[in-house]
């Protein structure tokens, strides 16, 4: 049996194993938290956490003023933080990710660090200002995700120039990751470059060009990441760390309702399909009522497409570019906030259940995360008799 080895992250010491960032709120404080405890990163979604909580909710039940909407957003952030390092208690690292795509970045990172985040977490879009966001947070990690050596070159010379590198690099596949995906548009997903084995040589050649050492910048692997031999094979080709989100997710820690952990443990790779997010980006979901019914209308709803403030359905404007809201007629004409919102309280009918491609660890079974992180590192599966039903846990 092989034990992979531990890492080092601006100062911490981790378990090599990543819990990759998932909203709205089906990464929060139990499940980043947990994962963290366990001796790993876990990983708060900062996106629209006030649906975990009661008095925000009700505070925001009848708020348009997007000003108001961040407010409420902005305090459930800093709750959560809280709540997960509670639960962490000084083990493995609680991070948060923030989408750059989202209009409000800037506080919720500026959040995020005041809350006591020990590291931030930026995808979606090239984050080239996060060395200026998080001034004055020496002590908080700063990790970009990015999708091929390409993306990587980029952030590394735009940030060496303000005196900063990332203390950390997240390489996620969009041929398997769930989400929004690290790709310009679908037909691309499958492209070579963004094959580790492809990927890695191209970024660690980079590194030794800047004079940069592994030590220095650990490069972190996500996408398709499902089993032991995976993890390995990662660890083998470079990488000091993989990533996961969809197994998680469905842990009995996972911050979402039991039904959406049904939806995501119960898919077949019939079920899940790769669509264009009113993000602007390619995004991967489970093929629920709501996402059949959709992509049945989206041809005719793009080419109604229309730029209208008013077509924000809840008044929070949270996207820098919003397909809907924009009048993009290449890009989702729902709003997404609503879609996510319905899935983490498991609403089939109205909700969108972003999932990635790949078979789960433990099948259609819910399990803890502590089994998920043995197994990855161990090889070694609990015993199947042992829960009866996989969703009498939540």
């Amino acid at each position: 049996m092989t034990t992979p080895r531990s890492f080092a992250l601006h100062g911490h010491t981790l378990l090599p194993i990543v819990q990759g960032g998932m909203g709205i709120g089906v990464s929060a404080h139990r499940l980043a938290g947990t994962v963290a405890h366990a001796g790993a990163m876990g990983t708060i979604a900062s996106i629209d956490l006030r649906h975990h909580h009661a008095d925000l909710s009700e505070q925001a039940k009848h708020c348009r003023d997007k000003d108001e909407l961040n407010r409420l957003n902005l305090i459930a952030l800093d709750r959560e933080i809280k709540a997960a390092l509670d639960i962490a208690t000084g083990h493995g690292l609680v991070a948060v990710n923030v989408m750059k795509a989202v209009d409000a970045h800037p506080a919720y990172v500026r959040q995020a660090c005041v809350s006591g985040a020990q590291a931030i977490v930026m995808g979606a879009g090239l984050p080239l200002d996060l060395p200026e966001l998080t001034e004055g947070y020496p002590d908080v990690a700063l990790i970009p995700i990015l999708s091929d050596a390409r993306g990587v070159a980029i952030v590394l010379k735009k940030w060496a120039r303000k005196g900063r590198l990332p203390d950390a690099i997240v390489i996620e596949h969009p041929l398997y990751a769930g989400g929004h995906l690290g790709a310009p548009n679908p037909a691309e997903l499958a492209h070579a470059r963004f094959d580790i084995s492809e990927a890695l040589p191209a970024i660690f050649k980079l590194l030794d060009d800047m004079g940069i050492t592994r030590e220095q910048l650990p490069v972190i692997v996500g996408g398709g990441i499902n089993s032991h031999e995976k993890l390995l094979a990662a660890l083998a080709l470079g990488a000091s760390a993989v990533q996961l989100g969809t197994p998680f997710a469905v842990t009995e820690e996972g911050d979402a309702h039991p039904n959406f952990k049904r939806v995501l443990a119960e898919a077949k790779p019939e079920d899940i399909v790769t669509f264009m997010s009113v993000a602007g980006l390619p995004a991967r979901a489970v093929k629920t009522p709501w996402l059949v019914n959709y992509l049945k209308r989206e041809s005719g709803l793009q080419a109604c497409a229309k730029a209208d403030p008013e077509r924000c359905a809840v008044g929070l404007h949270c996207l820098t570019h919003c397909g809907l809201r924009d009048g993009l007629i290449n890009a989702g004409q729902f709003c997404i906030d609503s879609q996510l919102v319905a899935a983490l309280k498991g609403n089939l009918n109205k909700g969108l259940f972003f999932r990635g491609s790949e078979s789960l660890p433990f099948g259609n079974t819910i399990r803890p995360v502590q089994a998920l992180i043995d197994y990855l590192l161990t090889g070694t599966k609990p015993d199947p008799d042992l829960i009866a039903n996989p969703f009498t846990h939540h």
